[in-house]
């Protein structure tokens, strides 16, 4: 496989992954994921921008997304994503419960991750919303890949990609939710 198709398979992959993190932004809001409870070090677990409404929803979103891109394949668009995949799924079959599957993992993996670099950032005395350089951009991407090599067998190569090119998406996305104004700070 070229690097070109390498680059873009392993973009689509993560669309549930990408798009499940920002729309925990536009969907969150309300109780925070650690109930405004303190770790053992007397900070914040997560934090107030951690929150189940954003959690939930942003993952589920995820798994809307993963169930479309399985409709579509069965179109023969995209089709590529599952048959990467095609080796290890075998608790469902046909492309839009694989899709649903794989966006599930992708999606909560995202944002469970995206929690994960929460509670390190404020073991690590970063106040919320202050920049972390690559916590920010990977915390999320690496979490859902962990999540998602459960039922999809991921190359080495893709794996690199993804962490590479998520970095400047990552960034390219914030900085159009600062434009349009969803976001306080451009990172």
């Amino acid at each position: 496989m070229d690097i070109l198709n390498l680059i873009f398979y392993s973009i689509y992959l993560m669309i549930p992954a990408y798009l499940a993190n920002g729309s925990a932004l536009v969907l969150g809001g309300g109780m925070p994921l650690d109930f405004g409870h303190n770790a053992w070090d007397n900070r914040r677990i997560t934090g107030d921008g951690v929150t189940w409404r954003g959690t939930v929803g942003g993952g589920l979103f995820g798994m809307i997304i993963g169930g479309i891109l399985g409709l579509l394949a069965t179109y023969g668009i995209g089709d590529y994503f599952f048959n990467i995949t095609s080796s290890q799924i075998t608790i469902v079959s046909g492309f839009i419960p694989q899709g649903l599957l794989i966006g599930l993992l992708l999606g909560f993996g995202a944002l469970i991750g995206d929690a994960i670099g929460s509670f390190i950032k404020r073991r690590l005395n970063f106040e919320r919303g202050k920049p972390v350089p690559l916590l920010d951009q990977l915390d999320f991407v690496i979490v859902s890949l962990i999540f998602v090599s459960s039922v999809v067998h991921l190359q080495l190569s893709m794996v690199i990609i993804i962490l590479f090119v998520s970095v400047f998406l990552h960034l390219g996305a914030n900085m159009f939710a600062y434009a349009i104004n969803l976001k306080d700070v451009w990172y």
